[in-house]
C-alpha cells in the first residue's frame, strides 16, 4: 500500500490514494499504522476517495481506529495531495465528509499547494445536535464536574462535537489526567473533542486539545474553530481571531452575517512510503 504521509500544524496523517490503492480494514489499519513505535506513526488515517458528489470524498479514522466526520487539519492536507500530486489542477475544490461538502480555495506557490482555506459550514450550537446533555438548548459557560473539579464549557459542533474550557494556564496542563474525564463524561454520549484555552488578547488565543480516539494533538483545525466560536460567544475575542496550537498557528475567522466558519492554514508533506504489514506479522 502506497501512502503519504502529511502534517498540517503538526496534526499528522497518513493518507491513501484510493483512486489507486484499496484499503481493507481501514479501521485495524488506522490502529496499526498510528503506532509511533511499530507502526508509520500518525494521529491516524485519511483516505482520498472518489465522490459522485464532490471532487473528491475523504474517509478519516482517529488513531484507535473509530470513524471521525471531520478533521481541518486533514481536510487541508487532502487539498494539497490532491493537487500536489496531479489529481487535479483547481485551486477552488469540493471534498466530501461525514460532516458535509466542504469547499477550498488553495494557494499555490512555485506548483504547490503552500496554504489552504476551509469553508467549514456554519456551527452547530443546538445541544441536542453536538451531542451534549443539558437541560438548556445551548451550553454557553456552563458548569460541569469532571474528577471532582468543576469547570465552565462552551460546547460547538463543527460536524464534530467539541467542549471548549477557558484556563488561566494551559502549558503546565496534566492533560493526559483531564482530556479522558471530558472525552468520556456521561454528558457526551458520542464522546467529545475537549479544548483547554487561555485568552491572550481580543484576537489571539492558545489552546492544547485532547481529541477522541487519538489523545493529545499538536493541533486540531475543527477544535480551532469551535475554540474561536466559543471566544466570540463569550465576548472574549473578536470575530478574526489566532488560534495559538502545539504544532503552529491557525487564522479562524467566524462571518456571522453568514453564519459561517472559515480556516486558513498550513499543508505540508513530510514523506511517502509504502506500507507491508505482512512483514510485521
Amino acid at each position: 500500500m502506497r501512502f503519504t504521509k502529511m502534517q498540517g500544524a503538526g496534526n499528522d496523517y497518513v493518507y491513501v490514494n484510493c483512486l489507486k490503492e484499496k484499503v481493507e480494514n481501514p479501521s485495524e489499519t488506522a490502529v496499526r499504522i498510528s503506532d509511533r513505535h511499530y507502526g508509520i506513526g500518525s494521529d491516524g488515517l485519511i483516505l482520498i476517495n472518489p465522490s459522485e458528489a464532490a471532487d473528491f470524498e475523504m474517509e478519516m479514522y482517529n488513531a484507535d481506529g473509530s470513524r471521525g466526520e471531520m478533521c481541518g487539519n486533514g481536510i487541508r492536507c487532502v487539498a494539497k495531495y490532491v493537487y500536489d500530486y496531479g489529481l487535479t489542477d483547481k485551486t477552488k475544490i469540493s471534498i466530501e465528509t461525514l460532516a458535509g461538502i466542504k469547499y477550498l480555495d488553495l494557494t499555490v506557490e512555485g506548483g504547490k499547494v503552500r496554504k489552504v482555506k476551509v469553508d467549514m459550514g456554519q456551527p452547530v450550537l443546538a445541544a441536542a445536535e453536538i451531542p451534549v446533555e443539558a437541560d438548556t438548548d445551548q451550553v454557553i459557560d456552563a458548569p460541569i464536574l469532571a474528577g471532582g473539579q468543576e469547570y465552565h464549557i462552551t460546547c460547538v459542533s463543527m460536524g464534530n462535537p467539541h467542549a471548549v474550557v477557558y484556563m488561566d494556564d494551559v502549558e503546565n496542563l496534566e492533560i493526559e489526567k483531564i482530556g479522558p474525564l471530558f472525552e468520556n463524561h456521561e454528558r457526551f454520549p458520542k464522546r467529545v473533542n475537549t479544548e483547554f484555552v487561555k485568552i491572550l488578547d481580543r484576537q489571539t488565543v492558545q489552546m492544547r486539545v485532547w481529541e477522541r480516539g487519538s489523545g493529545e494533538t499538536l493541533a486540531c483545525g475543527t477544535g480551532a474553530c469551535a475554540v474561536a466560536v466559543s471566544c466570540i460567544l463569550n465576548g472574549l475575542t473578536d470575530d478574526y481571531v489566532t488560534v495559538k496550537l502545539l504544532g503552529g498557528d491557525l487564522e479562524i475567522y467566524w462571518d456571522r452575517d453568514k453564519n459561517r466558519v472559515f480556516m486558513t492554514g498550513p499543508a505540508e508533506v513530510v514523506f511517502d512510503g509504502e506500507w507491508n504489514p505482512e512483514k510485521l506479522t
